[in-house]
């Protein structure tokens, strides 16, 4: 279903997203959805979590690798330990006198 699709609008605002562009855009009841008016025309756009989008962007990354998830959080346990040794950073001032 590509191009343009029809919608009514029903009382109190309403119109029903057509089965084929929920599922192409995995939209389930209760997802939010963006809506943006461009000078007379009307925008729907998916509103994506950035958490969603990061924590799918690290599975994939994961995947990649070819890392499982308890490597993943071991590496991620080393790197608090390093971050955790590291002496507190100075304020830029501070730095230059230094």
């Amino acid at each position: 279903m590509d191009g343009v699709t029809a919608l009514q609008l029903r009382q109190r605002g309403t119109f029903t997203i057509p089965a084929k562009l929920r599922e192409k855009y995995h939209l389930s009841d209760g997802d939010t959805i963006s809506l943006l008016d461009l000078d007379g025309v009307l925008v729907l756009a998916p509103k994506v979590s950035i958490v969603d989008k990061l924590a799918d962007e690290i599975v994939a990354l994961r995947e990649e690798q070819g890392l499982s998830l308890d490597e993943l959080m071991v590496g991620l346990a080393e790197q608090r330990r390093r971050y955790h040794s590291l002496p507190p950073a100075r304020p830029p001032e501070q730095a230059s006198q230094g």
